[in-house]
């Protein structure tokens, strides 16, 4: 990975670890210190995420994922983490294209894929016209 990339990932996991204690420390205690330190937060997550999105996928990648964003927020969102893991990791070999992107969704759509089955229950009711044909 490159310096740039591993830099990304720990003001990353920086941003997480003081969110998820609350902590903010050149921020004086007091209510709205702290919750514009979480904003503030958030927003450093949310940049360090289109960061390493934006290393790990090329142009049209990132345009179909963005497409899946509006209509599908939750898939498009365990995509990113899935993607953001995999760079974490070294898993990625380079950029991924388009194509590859379809791939993972494939994987992703496969893994939550919610299996249901419907069911009809058919009863026959006799009517009275027809018991009055004998």
């Amino acid at each position: 990975m490159a310096d740039e990339e591993l830099e990304a990932i720990r003001r990353q996991r920086m941003a997480e670890l003081q969110a998820k204690h609350g902590v903010a420390w050149d921020r004086p205690d007091s209510e709205s210190a702290n919750g514009q330190g979480q904003e503030e937060a958030k927003q450093r997550e949310n940049d360090m995420r289109n960061t390493i999105l934006a290393q790990v996928l090329d142009q049209s990648a990132r345009a179909r994922l963005s497409n899946l964003a509006l209509v599908k927020p939750e898939k498009a969102k365990a995509v990113e983490n899935y993607l953001i893991q995999m760079a974490r990791f070294g898993q990625l070999g380079g950029k991924i294209s388009e194509s590859g992107l379809i791939e993972i969704l494939e994987k992703v759509s496969q893994q939550t894929e919610k299996k249901t089955t419907v069911k009809f229950n058919r009863r026959r009711v006799m009517d009275s016209d027809e018991e009055d044909e004998d």
